[in-house]
């Protein structure tokens, strides 16, 4: 197996050289809807992409998929468009796959696969505890096409200090042994480079195989291009980067790995950073 990797952007020159380089999915990112509030005091990355982002970046693509996060479901105001509107507009604009984010209710996941309607497929993204406690009730939907867990919301959700408590506590565990059950395509999180971050890339990717996951985004610590702007530089990033995440892949895959050991590493590097924070 190989990971799925996504990398969010609206720009199609670095949207190019992310796919040259390996990355699956172009991740465009339309949610701003409540989040302001509900992340606040957190470094988290807020963007306003916009539907005609998606159109630029399919055109400029050749093979990587185009994932497109909307607004959770919310009726027309005076500030912005139905969820209705905002889903015809993605998918019309090229979207292979919609994202639901933020949703706590089977009825609100019910009335997105109703927009969407069979013509894209479908990304329910887990990040409230409601959302959690309803996954056996999702999974009977049989519409839906991948789930991903977004860890960030969820462990605020939790009253977390660190996203990555959840892979200590059990919760992702718990949420990924159903998805394997059912036999539904997932994934979690995000990475930066490998021997990077404040937890570092290769134990996340180790767990990745041991839960079987299938996806995982390449996260702003990855290749900042608010930070490095020169376009051989991120080029240079993305090759190296995506190369060596290839690389650890391959040994997970031949089975190099103790990946129970490697759980009880990240458990207690995510014990330290934990108690670091509080």
């Amino acid at each position: 197996m190989a990971l799925k990797l996504m990398y969010i952007t609206n720009r199609p020159e670095i949207a190019k050289i992310a796919e040259k380089a390996g990355v699956d999915r172009i991740f465009v990112d339309l949610e701003y809807i409540g989040k302001e509030l509900r992340q606040k005091g957190r470094d988290t990355v807020k963007n306003r992409h916009q539907i005609n982002d998606v159109e630029r970046l399919k055109k400029s693509l050749n093979k990587a998929e185009v994932l497109a996060r909307v607004n959770p479901i919310h009726k027309e105001t005076a500030e912005y468009s139905s969820s209705k509107e905002e889903i015809d507009g993605v998918i019309a604009a090229g979207a292979d796959y919609v994202m639901l984010p933020y949703f706590k209710t089977a009825s609100e996941v019910k009335e997105f696969i109703q927009y969407v309607d069979g013509r894209a497929k479908t990304v329910l993204l887990v990040e409230t505890p409601e959302a959690g406690e309803i996954i056996d009730e999702l999974l009977e939907l049989n519409d839906n096409d991948e789930f991903f867990v977004g860890l960030n919301d969820l462990s605020l959700g939790y009253g977390k200090k660190f996203m990555f408590e959840l892979l200590e506590d059990g919760t992702v565990e718990k949420l990924t042994e159903k998805f394997r059950k059912k036999g539904v395509f997932f994934g979690f999180g995000g990475i930066a480079a490998l021997g990077k971050g404040m937890l570092p890339a290769e134990y996340i990717i180790r767990e990745h195989y041991r839960l079987e996951s299938k996806a995982v985004i390449l996260s702003r610590s990855f290749c900042n291009t608010e930070i490095e702007t020169d376009l051989g530089k991120i080029r240079e990033i993305f090759e190296t980067g995506l190369k060596d995440i290839r690389l650890l892949e391959e040994k997970c895959n031949n089975h190099e790995f103790d990946l129970l050991e490697n759980k009880k590493q990240l458990d207690e590097k995510i014990k330290l950073i934990r108690d670091g924070i509080r």
